[in-house]
């Protein structure tokens, strides 16, 4: 059942903490909207159609991107929060802009550069996607980034090192504190790890890296798979799959609804700032659910993203990152004038967050490209 209004533990914008930069309301917006359409008209929000999900840029055009999957996460996320009487600009918001800070070649280009600014305070694509929306965005005359607020922002930063969170001020005090996000923050972080773990089992058979006899040993696919041959016991090939997988999606989205509403029920809680003291993530799945999503990441991760065919991928994609930071560190020249000018008035830490920031910024095609004309 839909709620018809925002329930007190939601984020409500007149008691947004705001944003760095005082603006005038817009006329015929809410604050969070305007926050969405920021990053909708974002040049890393384009980018995203070319920044791969597990398959590079050029292996298929079917596969998924960064900027589909992100539309993906928000769809699963706004249906939630519709039901919970959560807010959806908000939870949309987050959800499309979760993965603006993600490098080419999905987590083999993170885990690279990673390795890379290890001796310069290490890259983490979370944060990196704070640092767009606040920095790196050019786009406004009176202040740097988009602006965002506070609460757009929390949700953003899903993961920080306690070292980094001691440098964000005010966005980086829950995790030195043990503080939750609002639940808006919470649901697009389940809905981002649903959407992944259900699209990717797509993609995956989609390349004939995983086979439904396979997958049948996961007890979440199974149990669809086998719901679907009864009803439907004809059905074969791309329906056949398209059938599971949406099923499977609804079955872990209310159950996510059902615990996560049971929760709230015995919580009674009178506002946000109650949601961020409580001691642990109030979005949930049930116990059994959870393990069965649990398995099928596990699932996952050794037979798709550890695959040989991946795996040969993501050796060539390491070897272009690597290079591609050894070039312009060593010749900043090698960027465009405005990265080199920054880079070039720094000592080699801000040099290589400057590199750093133009690698993780490239697309698939776009760092082929490069690592080509460089070499």
């Amino acid at each position: 059942m839909l709620r018809s209004a925002l329930a007190p533990f939601a984020a409500h914008e007149e008691q947004s903490r705001g944003r760095v930069y005082t603006e005038a309301p817009a006329a015929y917006r809410g604050e969070f909207q305007r926050d969405r359409d920021r990053i909708v008209h974002s040049t890393g929000f384009r980018r995203l159609v070319y920044k791969t999900q597990v398959f590079v840029n050029h292996e298929g055009d079917h596969y998924r991107t960064r900027l589909t999957h992100s539309l993906e996460v928000a769809q699963i996320a706004r249906t939630v929060v519709r039901v919970l009487g959560l807010n959806e600009s908000l939870v949309e918001a987050i959800s499309l802009a979760h993965d603006l800070g993600h490098t080419p070649f999905g987590h083999a280009g993170q885990d690279t550069l990673n390795t890379c600014m290890r001796d310069y305070g290490g890259f983490e694509h979370n944060l990196q996607s704070l640092r767009v929306v606040d920095h790196l965005e050019v786009k406004y005359a009176d202040f740097p980034g988009l602006n965002l607020t506070f609460e757009t922002r929390e949700g953003i930063l899903k993961h920080c090192s306690t070292r980094n969170a001691r440098e964000l001020g005010e966005i980086g005090e829950r995790f030195l504190q043990r503080r939750q996000p609002g639940l808006e923050a919470q649901v697009a972080n389940i809905a981002d790890a649903i959407a992944y773990n259900n699209h990717d089992v797509d993609d995956g058979i989609r390349a004939g890296l995983l086979s439904i006899e396979k997958l049948r040993e996961q007890a979440l696919f199974d149990k669809q798979f086998s719901a679907v041959r009864r009803q439907y016991p004809d059905l074969e090939g791309r329906r056949l799959v398209y059938e599971i997988i949406r099923r499977m999606i609804n079955l872990v989205v209310t159950d996510l609804i059902d615990t996560t509403q049971a929760k709230l029920d015995d919580l009674n809680l009178a506002s946000i700032d109650e949601v961020r003291e409580y001691g642990s993530p109030i979005v949930s799945f049930s116990e059994q659910v959870q393990k069965e999503h649990v398995s099928l990441k596990g699932f996952l991760m050794k037979n798709l993203y550890k695959h040989d065919k991946v795996r040969e991928m993501t050796d060539k994609a390491q070897q272009m990152v690597e290079s591609l930071f050894a070039h312009y560190m060593a010749d900043p020249a090698h960027m465009p004038k405005e990265f080199c000018a920054t880079a070039s008035r720094g000592d080699a830490s801000e040099q290589a967050r400057v590199v750093a920031d133009y690698v993780a910024g490239m697309t698939d095609r776009y760092a082929i490209a490069e690592f080509e004309r460089l070499n």
